[in-house]
């Protein structure tokens, strides 16, 4: 027989509940399976009621608490179905210091991160606290009780800040997406303002050529009128002058 994986908080041995695949119900397991359904988060399950005092309902009383604290653990191996349930055995102070030595111990083994979201340490400090909870459970289940509450509210917790870091991951991808999008949306929107502006600075000197070649032509057509128009002034000038002589010459008295 195989055990599961090692774990910090302590076990009985396992029990053979079955020899087929075929789980029995609770009222023919040997167990006390009705007290083995996880607790739910914030909801802490309501002691026994008091029995007959002597060491065998005492007894009887701590593995039901237990076993709704900490529910036994199931397993099949060859078509066989194992259950073992949380030690029901009080605990010494050298107990204590031994699972302060193993939890030390699998942190380094397992290379648990000292800082920081590291699920190894998380899981191993999981077990250390359950270990805590069954040996105050076997001394005073009141205060165990109170210990789940404690448990289940560091539990939801937890939970809540994980939902919270990815959603707010989810919200950063998406930002991210759409930044992306936005950018190559922009880039291509650059791109074109670009091409248009060389278009633009394209017509604006052709323009400027077709300007400056019309101010050309312009000037040399005035500079040619102009040279026509001092031409004809000179012409009439000396026509004038001419003129002006035979005019002159015709009416002066004749001696």
């Amino acid at each position: 027989m195989i055990p599961p994986a090692d774990s910090l908080l302590k076990y009985d041995n396992p029990v053979l509940v079955s020899k087929n695949t075929e789980r029995k119900s609770p009222k023919d397991r040997p167990l006390k399976v009705s007290q083995q359904q996880s607790t739910i988060p914030g909801q802490v399950p309501s002691p026994p009621k008091p029995k007959s005092p002597g060491n065998e309902g005492d007894r009887q009383q701590t593995e039901e608490i237990l076993n709704s604290i900490l529910p036994p653990r199931e397993w099949i191996e060859n078509n066989q179905l194992w259950v073992q349930q949380v030690s029901s055995t009080p605990c010494t102070r050298m107990d204590v210091v031994h699972l302060q030595e193993q939890l030390d111990l699998k942190l380094q083994q397992r290379q648990a991160r000292e800082t920081g979201i590291c699920p190894v340490r998380r899981e191993l400090y999981t077990q250390c606290f359950d270990e805590l909870i069954r040996q105050v459970t076997i001394n005073c289940a009141e205060r165990g009780l109170l210990l789940l509450r404690v448990r289940d509210e560091i539990r939801m917790t937890i939970a809540a800040y994980k939902t919270l870091y990815e959603s707010s991951v989810a919200f950063g991808m998406r930002k991210a997406l759409q930044a992306e999008q936005g950018k190559s949306h922009t880039e291509k929107r650059i791109a074109d303002l670009e091409n248009e502006k060389r278009d633009l600075e394209r017509q604006v000197n052709e323009q400027r050529a077709k300007c400056e070649a019309i101010e050309r032509r312009e000037a040399e057509r005035r500079q040619v009128e102009e040279k026509k128009h001092a031409e004809e002034i000179q012409f009439l000038k000396r026509t004038n002058q001419q003129l002006k002589a035979q005019l002159e010459g015709i009416i002066a008295p004749k001696k």
